[in-house]
């Protein structure tokens, strides 16, 4: 298949190993910041063929993980409101929260649970679909669950404002949104730190291009290539880190400017700032990182779901004491480290949502079989 064949060619992918072999000459920590980067490299074994000087941890980079437990409790506490009708993409219903009461009076600690213990809650595939289930129920109150990075932010504020243009006054959303850069921030500021340099996420500079990225590499002093996710793409990303690693370089590379244009999208660059402004944001298992996230402006705080039902506001959230998976999302920690992996936290069993989600390093590497006995 065109621009995917080509891509994980072995041979190619080979000769790209080969070249790391021959460049490095001592040893360098690399994180990937993205979920979907995290599974290509376990799926294909790509850190195993590695030369061993070479490690690669991995980051924040998976938006459901990230997603503050308190946020997921706040759905649950919508979700079996009865005048609600809670939409969301399927990655977040396994999510686990703290438990709470559901319309049968018997307790649920994720949306599937209040699903099967009567509350509305739908998959959707687009904040669209949710607009249609607003229009055809004008007596319930729709909610959709805006999770995600850059990414998915230009087509969530898009629904706000067509809600506003349609005066769509019973749809509204719980914001979720985290941002890149900051959390790079974050780890690097970290005492325990040990990332010396970065593969940045391509399809977040698809949209924010590459520009937020300079002034981090110049003030870390480390280099940032922007990679795609294919075997190839991950390959060369990792040689082009190594190589300004072993030359003292600190430079922002766009390896994956085939999808990736140097200043991004700036239609969707436009609808975010529209729409949305930046805030401090809590990270699941890592805490509140400075002007990380979005939160809508003013102007839309109409279909803010936290504004429009105040109750849920203050929540009691509890984490499980033996999930490890804040310090997986920051590096510091691989999932088959943490004594709970495979045991007691499994994809049926999940303590953390990096076991849940589709993009988790734990789901990644309980699904390609990094299991110790």
């Amino acid at each position: 298949m065109k621009y995917l064949d080509e891509y994980r060619d072995a041979p190619v992918v080979r000769n790209v190993l080969a070249e790391i072999k021959r460049t490095v000459t001592r040893p360098w920590t690399l994180m990937e910041v993205c979920g979907g980067q995290t599974h290509s490299i376990i799926r294909h074994g790509l850190d195993q063929l590695l030369p061993e000087q070479i490690e690669l941890v991995h980051g924040p980079g998976c938006p459901v993980c990230v997603t503050p437990l308190e946020l997921i409790d706040k759905a649950l506490v919508l979700a079996a409101r009865p005048d609600v009708i809670f939409t969301s993409y399927g990655d977040m219903l396994r999510v686990p929260g703290t438990f709470v009461y559901a319309k049968t009076g018997t307790q649920a600690n994720d949306l599937f649970s209040v699903k099967s213990q009567g509350g509305d809650v739908r998959i959707v595939y687009s904040p669209l679909d949710a607009l249609k289930i607003a229009r055809e129920n004008p007596y319930k109150t729709v909610v959709f669950f805006a999770v995600g990075f850059e990414t998915t932010a230009p087509a969530n504020g898009m629904a706000v404002q067509q809600a506003a243009r349609e005066g769509l006054d019973n749809f509204c959303v719980l914001v979720s949104h985290v941002t890149v850069p900051p959390a790079i921030t974050a780890i690097m500021e970290a005492p325990e730190t040990r990332v010396n340099g970065f593969l940045a996420a391509g399809h977040v500079c698809t949209i924010m291009g590459v520009g937020e990225y300079r002034p981090l590499a110049e003030k870390y002093r480390i280099p940032i290539v922007v990679t795609g996710f294919e075997p190839l793409d991950l390959a060369y990303g990792i040689l082009n880190v190594v190589k300004q690693l072993e030359a003292g370089a600190y430079e922002v590379e766009n390896a994956y400017a085939r999808t990736a244009p140097n200043q991004g999208n700036l239609a969707a660059q436009k609808v975010i700032n529209e729409v949305f402004e930046a805030c401090d944001r809590a990270w699941r298992g890592i805490g509140v990182i400075p002007q990380s996230g979005y939160r809508l402006r003013e102007k839309y705080v109409k279909f803010d779901a936290e504004r429009r039902f105040p109750d849920v506001g203050a929540m009691q959230s509890i984490e499980s004491d033996i999930c490890r998976s804040g310090e997986v999302l920051q590096g510091l920690l691989k999932p088959d480290q943490c004594p709970a992996f495979g045991k007691q936290c499994t994809p049926l069993t999940p303590l953390g949502a990096t076991m849940v989600s589709s993009e988790g390093a734990c789901a990644a590497y309980y699904k390609y079989g990094r299991i110790q006995d």
